[in-house]
């Protein structure tokens, strides 16, 4: 699976690249069929896979199924004692679970390996990170690290939002790569607040990052 390339001890994850056919039984409850009663069909699509895979990880940490319905934000309100995440791009879907006596907090997304157009990497970005991605350009030109660099901080978010004092945005988390082992470091631009440690992974078509809060 590739979700596990960038996932932390402790959780686990499963993944899907595409959708099973619409004829196939979705196993989904029958909450999770009334929260998309009205979804089109892109929408329908993710959160299909996207809740298979998340029954999935649960399984595997021996977890009875239950139904995983939209919380106020939109993401899954998981089990008690469980955190996780899950994510979907065009061909990708992902979910990630663990148990918070072991990690609070974890986020992952998947972005595809592409660079972003040069209006949104500006918008998404600091000064010292477009120095940094700059640096990176010239020594790995191979890959997307704008779009990388989204996808940490959309990892990022995900994390922290729970213990956010607001919503945060692009500029609230600054990021800097280690080319070498993969991992990345999220600075919070915000006062007393922890810096939050991730990892990443490509593929030729695809990006996959994870970010996590430690228990203290």
């Amino acid at each position: 699976m590739l979700i596990e390339h960038v996932l932390p001890p402790h959780a686990v994850g499963e993944d899907a690249l595409g959708d099973p056919p619409p004829t196939a039984p979705t196993g989904l409850f029958p909450e999770e069929e009334r929260a998309i009663a009205y979804a089109g069909d892109k929408r329908r699509r993710e959160f299909v896979t996207a809740r298979q895979c998340a029954h999935r990880a649960l399984a595997r940490l021996g977890l009875p199924p239950a139904p995983l319905l939209p919380g106020p934000t939109g993401a899954p309100a998981w089990p008690p004692g469980i955190t996780g995440s899950i994510t979907h791009c065009d061909g990708y879907r992902a979910a990630a679970v663990t148990r918070t006596t072991d990690l609070p907090h974890l986020g992952i997304d998947a972005e595809p390996h592409a660079p972003l157009p040069p209006t949104v990497r500006e918008g998404i970005t600091t000064p010292t990170e477009r120095h940094h991605l700059q640096h990176l350009t010239t020594t790995h030109p191979d890959i997307a690290w704008d779009r990388l660099l989204f996808s940490a901080k959309e990892s990022v978010y995900k994390t922290y939002a729970p213990l956010a004092p607001r919503p945060l945005d692009f500029d609230d988390a600054e990021i800097t790569f280690a080319p070498t082992t993969h991992t990345f470091t999220a600075r919070l631009q915000l006062p007393h607040h922890p810096t939050l440690f991730g990892n990443w992974h490509t593929t030729p078509t695809l990006l996959l990052t994870s970010a996590s809060l430690p228990t203290p």
